[in-house]
């Protein structure tokens, strides 16, 4: 069921405030998602009690800032990356690293894990995608697509499919099965490509202010999301519960909801602002229709939920 207009939760249920410095990235676990994975400017990837609050443990073997994290579907691994050049797999009950995959020129803006965890894809700021089996003993990568031409910022994977957003202004979208490749200009750079659980459209945001969903057929745009502030960072947006809405944080610390179909911008309208610093990410929870999470340079990840 569609969640009624505004009813996107903004009510401040707990602030994680460990890491020393920006707050690149945070993701839910899988599954019933009552975990989240951190990763910060302070090379550590801390993970936490979404409901509680707490820390659990924090996963330090990054030489340079945390960029990236994917988790598996078992929760029993995830993937990190960022200014190392490698890709950094994890064993989460131990909490040490399983295997490092060497390769990129460059810092890996971007990793992201299969369905079942046996593919990990890595995107940098070298523009290429190096796709690597982790049920290979082999390090090196079984694909590197190299068709950008500029830095790849984001990657999608699912089992016949890979789309990239580069920095050269395209979304590139892999057909595995067939061995083609599309690409469509958008003529800014792709900071962020998060696909409907369908596979039909992809959200794509830009750092001119603006997200545009596309149908992933035909490359069209179906509707574009302004009135947020985002020119210089990379901000990833998200959709809402059940994907009837799309939700972004911006540059001056706000959290932004459109409607999905007619892009009008939901109450409260211009939204309060919630962070001291940029907002880079934004999740939705999975499942539950009152839980989101924001992620800033302000050095926290807050958890959003509608008031009790």
């Amino acid at each position: 069921m569609a969640p009624s207009r505004g009813a996107l939760a903004r009510s401040l249920h707990v602030t994680l405030a460990s890491h020393k410095g920006p707050v690149h990235v945070a993701r839910y676990a899988k599954g019933t998602a009552k975990y989240i994975l951190t990763g910060g400017q302070d090379r550590t990837i801390r993970l936490w009690n979404a409901n509680l609050g707490t820390e659990i443990k924090a996963f330090a073997s990054h030489g340079y800032e945390v960029l990236s994290i994917s988790v598996a579907h078992d929760n029993a691994k995830f993937a990190s990356s960022g200014g190392d050049r490698s890709v950094f797999i994890w064993d989460v009950a131990t909490g040490v690293t399983t295997r490092r995959l060497p390769g990129h020129m460059s810092k890996i803006n971007v990793v992201e894990l299969n369905e079942d965890a046996s593919v990990v894809a890595s995107g940098s700021f070298d523009a290429t995608v190096r796709l690597w089996d982790l049920r290979a003993q082999n390090r090196a990568p079984i694909q590197i697509l190299e068709e950008a031409r500029d830095a790849v910022q984001t990657v999608c994977i699912d089992s016949t499919t890979i789309i990239t957003g580069s920095t050269d202004g395209h979304v590139r979208t892999y057909d595995l099965r067939k061995g083609e490749l599309r690409s469509d200009f958008i003529g800014e750079p792709v900071v962020s490509v998060v696909p409907t659980q369908d596979g039909q459209t992809v959200l794509v945001t830009t750092p001119d202010s603006t997200l545009r969903l596309m149908d992933m057929s035909t490359g069209k745009m179906l509707n574009k999301f302004t009135g947020h502030v985002n020119k210089s960072y990379r901000i990833r947006g998200c959709f809402g519960h059940g994907e009837a809405n799309i939700v972004c944080g911006d540059e001056n610390g706000q959290v932004w909801e459109w409607d999905l179909l007619d892009s009008h911008l939901m109450q409260p309208n211009p939204p309060p602002k919630v962070h001291d610093k940029v907002i880079t990410w934004t999740e939705h929870h999975p499942t539950d229709a009152g839980e989101m999470i924001t992620a800033s340079a302000d050095g926290t990840c807050k958890v959003w939920r509608h008031p009790e």
